[in-house]
């Protein structure tokens, strides 16, 4: 499946397709995992080509969606991808980068210094002029009034977008911990690679944005902070993902208080248990008519929540990592999360494990 493009977007609303193709082919850029790297000169050739041809359209409502990777951010914004009014671009971190060279977090486009929180910068015009003039060709092409920019470390990011974009709206993707760290596992141990001596996977070029996020976030977690050195220490990416779920969820409820009127938290459960509701309420907060055929797609893309029988941590993130779920109403789940032992996940597990795969087909 090229650029999230289906059969049934194809039959459902065939005019969709050229500007998601667009977006995937000339915005997006690829990142360390993913072929066809070469294309990446050709985007940003593009971009700057962007900056001198302007679109013949405005830019209209940009809508961010943050969170942490495989939490649903994914499957929302391909849902988005077939609204009327919408263009989707699934993670342009080239885009960032060109607009502000300091943003690469995994290393996708530069071995330079990189961060993972960006303040308001001086120059936030000129940063924001070059994304705009690149979102307008995305609209033109999209035939769209509206950009969704699905980019989930922008979560960490929140001031800087918003004195970007003053008007944005934030979608705030929240999924049980649980389930998120046993998905990130998962996707590393299928897309992580060694290149020329490198290791490019979940963590960046070789651990760039684990470097980062432990450096840069952990130190502000009273809970996190005195045990840096052995966070720092960590291999195991359950262990991982769960510090970064950690923080990005604790990032995603502060900006909610913060931004109020400018944020929507949607759980990923809700999304697939509860689909027309769940989107009706986002429709509205992002300003978007309804739209008959966005609903009865999203109907054929989503089905009910299988859950992960549970995942066993290093002892030291148990505490942290439950308080959050139960602060995020995930209450219920907390007693799948255990310290890791010896031969743990087949002792603590087991009939869940089964009832796993039975439900999964697995």
């Amino acid at each position: 499946m090229v650029a999230q493009i289906d059969k049934e977007m194809l039959l459902r609303r065939p005019w969709k397709v050229p500007g998601r193709l667009f977006s995937y082919a000339f915005i997006e850029g690829r990142p360390l995992t993913t072929k066809g790297r070469w294309i990446n000169g050709l985007v940003f050739a593009l971009y700057r080509l962007a900056q001198v041809i302007p679109a013949p359209k405005r830019r209209g409502q940009v809508v961010f969606i943050v969170g942490t990777g495989r939490s649903g951010t994914t499957i929302l914004g391909k849902l988005f991808s077939i609204h009327r009014e919408v263009v989707f671009l699934n993670e342009p971190k080239a885009l960032w980068h060109f607009a502000y060279p300091q943003e690469d977090l995994i290393g996708s486009y530069t071995e330079g210094q990189a961060t993972v929180v960006v303040e308001p910068q001086q120059d936030s015009q000129l940063i924001a002029k070059k994304v705009s003039r690149v979102y307008r060709w995305a609209q033109f092409w999209g035939r769209a009034r509206c950009v969704v920019d699905k980019y989930p470390e922008l979560v960490f990011r929140d001031r800087f977008v918003f004195d970007l974009f003053p008007d944005a709206k934030f979608i705030a993707m929240l999924r049980n911990g649980v389930d998120t760290c046993c998905s990130i596992d998962k996707w590393s141990a299928k897309n992580g690679l060694s290149k020329n001596g490198e290791t490019h996977d979940w963590w960046g070029r070789d651990d760039r944005k684990w470097r980062l996020l432990v450096d840069e976030l952990v130190p502000l977690h009273p809970d996190l902070c005195p045990y840096i050195s052995q966070i720092r220490q960590f291999t195991d990416h359950r262990d991982r993902a769960a510090v970064e779920w950690i923080l990005a969820m604790r990032a995603a409820v502060s900006v909610t208080r913060s931004q109020p009127e400018s944020v929507h938290i949607v759980r990923y459960e809700d999304l697939c248990n509860q689909p027309s509701k769940t989107l009706s309420r986002l429709l509205e907060f992002c300003g978007l008519k309804s739209d008959y055929t966005f609903f009865r797609y999203a109907e054929s893309k989503l089905s009910r929540v299988s859950y992960y029988p549970g995942v066993a941590l290093d002892p030291i993130i148990v505490a942290p990592f439950r308080e959050t779920m139960v602060e995020l109403g995930y209450r219920e789940s907390c007693d799948r999360v255990q310290p890791r032992i010896e031969h743990d996940e087949e002792v603590l597990f087991p009939a869940s494990r089964d009832e796993y795969a039975r439900s999964t087909g697995s």
